[in-house]
């Protein structure tokens, strides 16, 4: 038989496939082939998971800062002001307010600072009204400077002159008395001011150092805060308008001739239940109050500020004040004596008499005054 030797190409054989009713395709590999909808949806989903990966761990370091920053991370301290305290401000009426911050008082240590000032050196000396009166001029301190420049010469006084009675020009009585008070309230301003600064600069640290907590630990034992809430330490150290301050002690004291303010250093009428005081002369015999006595005029001033940013009495007048310092305005004591009206017996006549000092005797003025620094100078002429 005789063998043909001929090659077939794939053509051929599929002619002759195709005679026979048969057809040939190329079977198309799917793994190979990535448009497919299967691949294109596998792509995506891992297109979105590599991407929210990226996006947690890029977001993650911002996210910790920003709690950290929030929060005043310590377990000894409940720092619920950042997050609390504009929210808690800001509802419809006080009695929410109230009912949130601000509500309890621990009095124990309240006086403890204003107690030191009793160790003080007894050689304290009363300088007369002439002596006073001459020391300003040498030093070039008068109210009509202080009005224009808004600085005031720290000439700290530790007792009122015992002639401010005998002082027939009303006029000249107030200003004396007015030069005495300010220099001592300013200080205790500043003082608080200070305080709140450094309060607001633990409150932006995520750890506090431990003299940082000690000082912490101190201020809420002064302050009578309970449960080391931050947000109440924050609406009750705070000022005083100069102003309201030195109403009220020209108000409590006849503008210094009383005998509670020559023989307590006793500025603003401040009751006591315990301890050493001034029993009032017209007051009845089984009656336990007595007027507080001070050392110096100092302690005074400082204790009434503590007395108005503490007492329960004084609650709205607090909310009031820090309703003022969230909307960043200016403490006015016409607004916020408004608020004194437990005080005195008198109520809302206290209120009026207090406004109308204010208004007669431009108090204003001295509201946003600066005490100049302490000089060896000046410490020579006291």
């Amino acid at each position: 038989m005789k063998m043909i030797n001929k090659r077939f190409t794939l053509i051929d054989i599929k002619k002759y496939l195709q005679k026979k009713g048969l057809t040939i395709s190329k079977k198309i590999n799917r793994k190979d082939n990535f448009t497919t909808p299967k691949n294109l949806d596998s792509i995506l989903r891992t297109i979105l998971c590599s991407s929210a990966i990226i996006l947690f761990f890029f977001t993650m370091p911002i996210i910790v800062q920003f709690v950290n920053e929030s929060n005043l991370i310590t377990k000894e301290f409940n720092n619920n002001s950042k997050n609390n305290f504009k929210k808690t401000l800001t509802k419809k009426t006080e009695n929410e307010v109230l009912s949130r911050i601000d509500e309890s008082l621990n009095e124990k240590y309240l006086f403890e600072d204003v107690f030191k000032f009793d160790d003080l050196p007894t050689d304290t000396v009363r300088l007369s009204a002439a002596t006073i009166e001459q020391l300003f001029k040498d030093t070039n301190y008068s109210l009509r400077d202080v009005r224009k420049t808004k600085l005031v010469k720290p000439v700290s006084l530790s007792l009122l002159p015992a002639e401010m009675k005998m002082i027939e020009n009303t006029k000249k009585r107030k200003e004396l008395f007015i030069q005495i008070i300010l220099p001592l309230v300013l200080e205790e301003n500043n003082n608080i001011r200070s305080d709140r600064k450094k309060l607001f600069k633990i409150l932006n640290k995520s750890n506090n150092t431990v003299l940082e907590k000690r000082w912490l630990g101190r201020k809420f034992k002064l302050y009578g805060v309970n449960n080391k809430d931050l947000s109440t330490l924050k609406i009750r150290m705070d000022e005083i308008p100069a102003s309201m301050a030195i109403a009220q002690a020209a108000k409590e004291t006849g503008w210094g001739t009383s005998r509670f303010a020559l023989e307590g250093n006793a500025l603003f009428g401040q009751w006591t239940w315990s301890g050493e005081g001034i029993k009032p002369a017209g007051a009845e015999d089984d009656s336990t109050h007595k007027v507080m006595r001070f050392k110096v005029l100092q302690a005074s001033v400082k204790a009434y500020h503590r007395n108005l940013n503490t007492h329960s009495s004084y609650r709205n007048f607090r909310s009031v004040r820090a309703e003022l310092r969230d909307d960043d305005k200016k403490l006015d004591s016409l607004i916020l004596s408004e608020h004194l009206d437990k005080y005195a017996e008198t109520g809302k006549e206290y209120v009026r008499i207090l406004q109308q000092i204010i208004k007669q005797n431009q108090l204003t003025d001295f509201d946003d005054a600066k005490l100049l620094p302490s000089s060896i100078e000046l410490e020579s002429l006291i």
